[in-house]
């Protein structure tokens, strides 16, 4: 079994991605091209995916190609007759520029065309509640700023607790009104009837227990973002109600008999797969196109393990003032926990991650909660002593690691002020400015 991620310095990089062509090389439409497009590209015989095949043996909705970490990353959407890459099923495969993928009757040709989008990665990238170092989530942060300014619908995928809510809030935040409403609306957490009147709001008298009349989310939202939490949810009789909603841009309320307009933006979030529950007939694929305008997905936590540091640190520090256990200056955590808690799988992500610091600074001793020193209660919090697999890291390469960390709080802290910085860290300013120029933290100060 490979051993965890070892610990390293976030580096600056370049992301270079090409458009990529699909040549139908087999099948109904021998000869078509499709492209230059622009990752995420959906792939069915259903009108709205980017590419359309005339083909009766492919899905409605059968595959998608999305950027990965390696390369363009080939996604089985629940198809019927599967994905084919190199004469082999598969769910999910990595393709190379020349790679074909049949597709039941049709075989595609995959060419890169068109100009390439460069973009720098490396450092800390923030967006609200979300931080990431990792290319993965880089990429996730950087397209949500893209399409934060405009109108259009997002989904976000991705699996339950990677941050989904903290996304669409990042979302609304550097949209156009971000001092506008943020409403709310989880899918899957009341009855059809209940979840109806939270969407579009009753008339007093609407039904049992409706003394007031209550306005319902979107108009709650009127200005602002509405947010879908766990669209995937929502029961197949409300969809048609949904759909009408955000084609009319108007709504009905329970009780009533006139429609009203709304003004607010849609964000919705699924861990489902929408395009398989659509093949499934589990969900409406007209509502599915008219949310997904803009697909993103929030990566796992264990696909972006170079997050994991970061993200703990934070997390860190927000259980030691949410336990009122605040120390000045905040303690980082010690290369030994780091090296623990990036050897783990997380396979609740964040959120298990935040459930694990909290319950370990509480089981902690405080002379060792107050150091960083937090591995033994790790292993107590987790009921599992045994090691992460690998080697740990060096001594020099996690000194050089926990240095790094705590000059880059430090100034940030210091709002880039090294006199004041320097006092702190009872060192010289000199000294100080060495240690800046040595790791290179002044791009990252000013991002913080």
């Amino acid at each position: 079994m490979a051993g965890p991620p070892t610990l390293q310095l976030p580096q600056q990089a370049l992301r270079v991605v090409r458009p990529i062509s699909l040549y139908v090389r087999q099948g109904p439409q021998l000869g078509d091209k499709f492209g230059p497009h622009r990752l995420p590209l959906r792939v069915g015989s259903a009108p709205g995916n980017e590419v359309v095949l005339a083909d009766p043996s492919i899905s409605r909705h059968h595959m998608a190609l999305e950027h990965g970490p390696h390369g363009v990353v080939v996604r089985d959407v629940g198809s019927t007759n599967g994905v084919w890459l190199g004469g082999h099923r598969v769910q999910e495969g990595v393709i190379e520029e020349g790679g074909r993928i049949t597709l039941g009757e049709t075989v595609l040709e995959l060419r890169f065309e068109g100009e390439a989008e460069v973009t720098r990665l490396g450092g800390e990238l923030r967006l609200g509640g979300l931080v990431g170092v990792s290319p993965a989530m880089q990429v996730f942060l950087r397209t949500l700023e893209r399409v934060a300014p405009t109108q259009v619908p997002v989904l976000i995928e991705g699996e339950t607790g990677t941050g989904k809510e903290l996304a669409a809030r990042a979302v609304h935040e550097q949209g156009p009104e971000p001092a506008s409403p943020f409403v709310v609306v989880d899918c899957g957490a009341a009855s059809a009837n209940l979840i109806e009147s939270a969407l579009f709001g009753h008339e007093k008298g609407a039904f049992t227990g409706a003394d007031i009349a209550r306005p319902g989310a979107f108009l709650a939202a009127e200005g602002g973002t509405i947010f879908l939490d766990e669209i995937g949810e929502l029961p197949l009789d409300l969809q048609p109600k949904l759909l009408r909603a955000l084609e009319a841009r108007t709504v009905t309320p329970l009780g009533a008999h006139a429609a009203v307009p709304f003004s607010a933006r849609v964000v919705a979030a699924t861990h489902r797969d929408l395009r398989r529950m659509v093949n499934a007939g589990q969900f409406r694929e007209d509502l599915y196109f008219r949310l997904a305008v803009c697909p993103v997905r929030l990566p796992a936590l264990r696909e972006r393990p170079e997050d994991v540091p970061i993200v703990a640190r934070s997390i860190f520090r927000e259980a030691l003032q949410m336990l009122q256990q605040p120390s000045t200056p905040p303690p980082e955590l010690d290369p030994e926990s780091l090296w623990w808690l990036q050897g783990r799988a997380w396979s609740g992500n964040v959120r298990e991650l935040r459930n694990v610091l909290q319950r370990a600074v509480i089981l902690g001793q405080p002379e060792e909660i107050n150091a960083g020193r937090l591995a033994p209660a790790l292993r107590m919090a987790t009921h599992d002593d045994r090691a992460p697999d690998g080697p740990r890291p060096g001594l020099e390469e996690a000194k050089k690691t926990f240095e790094r960390a705590y000059l880059l709080d430090l100034l940030r802290r210091h709002k880039g002020d090294h006199h004041a910085a320097a006092e702190e860290a009872q060192l010289h300013v000199k000294s100080l400015q060495r240690l800046v120029r040595r790791y290179q933290l002044k791009d990252e100060i000013s991002q913080g």
